[in-house]
């Protein structure tokens, strides 16, 4: 594992809602820049720079029509180079977005590869070999290029998939993985790769990294083998920079190059127990609230979380990392159902928990998931990607521009929260992050792959339903719950409370939990 991430924390950055430097209503990377101090003041030393690059923005960028050009809305490369330069200087690191999977209809590649005549682009994309032939059961586009043939999708009709060949073959027009122009796109996106790390990058988010080669087996046999062969030419030449998959499979992502793996949010999951567990997530209407981990009168107990969680720890705890996130821009923020109360809990678990953890801009005060018409394809997702709230006033700070023409719309309640109001509140939200984050720098027992251990994880019964662990010589515990817990831990003479949340308190070897608590005992 790379050395700096074992004290990582990262902050996710969605580039055109975090500061506008400029005035034209859009985030940009200058605005980033200006901001370095406030990220790394608060405790986080990495960022991950949602996509960045030129696009028609028909999915928020995630179809890029050059990957080697800034979109002009942000700036441009020399202010991404800037950036680098300026979070380096701070000791930070910065991971890009890469899209590997598709691009935009508008890229260049894919625009050759329409012609009706044979050239270097015809094989970068996935084509059937007539204009009536279906997909073999992935979705297609016909009828809009003069090249007889339909071509197959990635995700939304905007972005073409594509080509690395397929894994079983159906069709005649199915080429193996190994084919020279699905060779060609992985030489393509490696130079991609290197092109950013040459200006200063240090490694990639990677979007939807499961999906490069189709009719893949089961455990992505093919695909994994690409991604072994990426991570090696990234190694050898960059061996600071690190890949994150979009994937939640770290059984086989860990094992097959990548340095760290997401526990993503999917209905029913453990993740979604923690903090969400409501109904209605895909439209954005969160319903039946109220049932998660870490909602006071839940009655839910660890168990749904560590049940889902604990088993891919343990398999590949010394492959890589499995991180933690407190949200993320595809995801309804925690707030629309956690008290600050709750959220304090459920960020001193994220935080202290093995993995290097992920903090979604916003979520340290505690921004609100809003209900909003979709933008740039982001139909539920966008409630969550509106401006970061800086201060009181006009568009709280994020732009001088005329609120009409904001990028969305900021929170307009009288009581929206603020990082400027929270940091003058030493009770707030803000300074229980800085707090947490300050106190897991300081514990090398934190690391992000420092031991772990379950101490105690009960079934839930009514109120009681405390969880805890050790990392390292550290204890950590607590009590989601709206009644007092005492744990029966056998903890040793001399043990005490080094930071708490609520009330703690150690008797007779046992640790007593006040209701909605938290505590990391020594």
């Amino acid at each position: 594992m790379k050395q700096w991430l074992k004290d990582a924390v990262f902050y996710e950055v969605y580039p055109q809602s975090f500061c506008d430097s400029n005035g034209d209503g859009i985030g940009d990377l200058p605005g980033i820049t200006s901001r370095l101090d406030y990220i790394r003041d608060l405790g986080c030393n990495a960022l991950w720079i949602n996509p960045c690059f030129d696009s028609p923005f028909k999915d928020a960028g995630y179809d890029v029509r050059d990957y080697k050009k800034v979109a002009p809305r942000y700036g441009t490369n020399e202010d991404l180079a800037a950036l680098f330069r300026a979070a380096h200087a701070r000791n930070m690191h910065v991971l890009l977005d890469l899209v590997p999977g598709h691009t935009s209809e508008e890229h260049p590649w894919f625009r050759a590869s329409c012609r009706a005549e044979e050239n270097e682009y015809s094989g970068r994309y996935i084509w059937t070999d007539n204009c009536f032939a279906g997909g073999d059961g992935m979705p297609f586009i016909g009828g809009e290029a003069p090249r007889n043939g339909t071509y197959i999708l990635n995700f939304f009709k905007c972005q073409p998939a594509l080509n690395y060949g397929y894994g079983k073959i159906h069709e005649r027009w199915q080429k193996p993985a190994g084919d020279p122009d699905c060779r060609a796109t992985v030489e393509a996106i490696k130079d991609v790769m290197r092109f950013w790390l040459a200006m200063g990058c240090d490694g990639f988010r990677v979007d939807m990294a499961f999906s490069l080669v189709k009719n893949d087996t089961r455990r992505k046999k093919h695909t994994c083998a690409i991604w072994r062969e990426m991570a090696d030419m990234l190694h050898a030449e960059y061996p600071e920079a690190v890949l994150i998959s979009e994937w939640n499979e770290p059984r086989i992502t860990l094992k097959n190059g990548f340095d760290m793996d997401f526990m993503l949010q999917n209905g029913g999951n453990g993740y979604d127990w923690l903090l969400r567990a409501y109904d209605g997530a895909a439209d954005g209407e969160p319903r039946n609230t109220g049932r998660a981990y870490f909602n006071r009168d839940s009655g839910t107990g660890i168990d749904k979380f560590l049940e889902d969680w604990l088993p891919s720890y343990k398999a590949t705890r010394k492959d890589g990392l499995y991180c933690l996130i407190t949200c993320n821009h595809d995801t309804i923020r925690p707030a629309a159902n956690l008290t600050a109360d709750e959220l304090k809990l459920a960020y001193a678990m994220l935080f202290t928990m093995p993995g290097a953890p992920f903090l979604y801009y916003g979520d340290e005060i505690g921004m609100r998931y809003r209900k909003l018409p979709t933008k740039e394809g982001g139909y539920y997702r966008t409630g969550s990607r509106t401006p970061m709230q800086w201060a009181p006033g006009e568009n709280l700070g994020f732009s001088d521009a005329a609120p009409e023409a904001l990028y969305l719309p900021v929170d307009p309640s009288p009581d929206a929260p603020t990082v400027a109001a929270q940091q003058a509140d030493p009770g707030s939200l803000w300074h229980t992050v800085q707090n947490l984050l300050a106190f897991r720098h300081a514990h090398r027992d934190l690391d992000a792959d420092a031991p772990f251990k379950v101490l105690f994880a009960p079934k839930a019964q009514g109120n009681f339903r405390p969880f805890a662990w050790r990392r390292g010589s550290l204890v950590c515990a607590v009590n989601p719950a709206g009644a007092q817990a005492e744990l029966p831990l056998k903890l040793e003479d001399g043990v005490r409370p080094l930071f708490v949340i609520g009330m703690a308190d150690v008797r007779g070897g046992k640790l007593v939990l006040g209701a909605q608590s938290f505590a990391i005992l020594a």
